[in-house]
């Protein structure tokens, strides 16, 4: 299946789809806590050597994110190093180890059941070892994405990323529920605080095995072999891509910036980074994950019916249909006025909720306003800062920026979510306020910092900040 562009979708879009699997074990992994976390919260209860107290349950249900923060800390010196492609083998592996571990902790060390401080210091670090996954993916699978992408759909290809991103988060919603059956989860059903949980964890692991198995047949970026001095393998992968004539102009260029200057963090100045870094300072400052991760305890509180859970799958479907419309438009309006549009209606959103509880206005109002917070993001912030994050920095120090930029990322994920409850249990309007002010300077910080990398060659970063 040939392209009117030259290039040679039938090749392009397996590997796609196999490398945003990464991102499908992303959601995946960071939103299996929210079904399993009461089945866990029962079993350590039972622990008779201390007391598992709300701190513990806190940490135990973010402990995940500590994991996240090393893996993308760690994620360009891995990448550099052992390439894009092991990257995210070693990510799948730990995604693996991470899925049976959690599902049974008690494995060599422990009696099955047993619950005890050292079996919860032992599921804890199960658990990060999964987080470690995910932050090697957060970073490894945009990068790989866009090394591989022609420049004209790149945009669109490392979208998608975002798009597997809450799929695998819709994914076991789904997942959880159909393992949950006729049980109600909570510590008063015996089963669920015995094995439901466990079932939960463990299922991973399958997904976790295909996309091992996949990673197989995909090959390596052709910007990484040029990098390791293996060009003429670079240029098979670009001809496939697409098309002799059109592969050797790319490899050209290729060389040419993977010849300069190279792997200095600050080469092309301090500016790229710190842009860099903002971007995913911002993404997460705006306060999406706050809404995520406690979306039924919030639409609970506007007054929604039936404990909110309803109003979070509805709050699902939207954000997939408002994930795809990035997906369509990224390569045609460009990146910036998608996110300066998303910036303002996520504040108009937020201001909206604000008001809501100073008034004390409850019902369908305030859940509308959530759901349209949370649309915006997920048609601007959501993808378009990964895209951004892949392609903005030079070849040359691609690595070590995103590592540095995804690191950031995760910390201020951890920030957010973190001081989100006590926060929102002293003002809501604070909290809201607070995030619909931070979208407004999110938006002045595109306008005037954020360059334009619509239709431009990766190649062309490298000549962009060099002036």
């Amino acid at each position: 299946m040939g392209n009117k562009n030259g290039f040679n979708l039938s090749y392009i879009i397996p590997i796609t789809l196999v490398a945003t699997l990464g991102g499908l074990l992303f959601g995946y992994d960071t939103a299996v806590i929210s079904g399993a976390e009461k089945g866990l919260e029962g079993f350590f209860q039972q622990a008779i050597d201390f007391t598992y107290t709300k701190g513990w349950h806190g940490f135990t249900a973010a402990s995940a994110l500590i994991g996240c923060v090393l893996g993308g800390a760690i994620s360009g010196l891995f990448a550099s190093k052992f390439g894009r492609r092991n990257s995210l083998r070693i990510a799948s592996v730990l995604f693996f180890l991470s899925a049976l571990g959690s599902y049974y902790p008690e494995f060599l060390f422990f009696n099955k059941g047993d619950a005890s401080f050292n079996l919860l210091i032992a599921f804890n670090l199960y658990r990060i070892l999964g987080g470690i996954g995910v932050g090697l993916a957060s970073a490894v699978v945009p990068m790989y994405i866009a090394e591989i992408a022609p420049s004209n759909i790149r945009g669109t290809l490392v979208s998608c990323n975002q798009f597997a991103i809450i799929f695998g988060m819709l994914v076991v919603y789904f997942v959880n529920y159909l393992i949950l059956g006729n049980h109600v989860n909570d510590v008063s059903d015996p089963w669920v605080v015995s094995t439901g949980w466990r079932y939960m964890f463990g299922s991973e692991a399958y997904v976790a095995g295909i996309f091992g198995i996949l990673l197989f047949f995909i090959p390596k970026t052709p910007r990484y072999l040029v990098l390791i001095g293996q060009a003429p393998e670079a240029l098979n992968v670009l001809t496939k891509i697409n098309g002799a004539k059109k592969a050797k102009e790319i490899l050209g260029e290729i060389e040419a910036t993977s010849k300069e200057k190279t792997e200095k963090l600050f080469a092309y100045g301090v500016t790229v980074v710190i842009i860099g870094i903002l971007l995913s300072v911002f993404q997460q400052a705006i306060g999406i994950n706050a809404v995520l991760y406690y979306a039924p305890r919030i639409f609970e509180s506007a007054g929604a019916e039936g404990g909110g859970m309803m109003q979070t799958v509805i709050m699902g479907v939207v954000n997939i249909i408002f994930t795809v419309v990035a997906i369509v438009t990224v390569d045609k309006f460009g990146r910036k006025p998608l996110l300066i549009i998303g910036s303002i209606g996520m504040a108009a959103g937020a201001f909206a909720v604000a008001l809501c509880d100073n008034f004390a206005v409850k019902g369908i109002v305030p859940v509308l306003s959530i759901i349209v917070y949370a649309a915006f993001f997920m048609m601007s912030w959501g993808p378009i800062c990964w895209v951004l994050i892949s392609e903005i920095f030079p070849n040359t120090i691609r690595g070590k920026a995103v590592a540095i930029a995804v690191a950031f990322q995760w910390v201020f994920n951890f920030i957010v979510s973190s001081t989100f409850p006590p926060m929102y249990d002293f003002s809501p309007m604070l909290a809201y306020g607070l995030y619909g002010t931070v979208c407004v300077l999110a938006a002045l910080f595109v306008w005037k910092w954020v360059p334009e990398t619509k239709g431009k060659t990766l190649e062309d970063m490298s000549k962009l900040w060099r002036k």
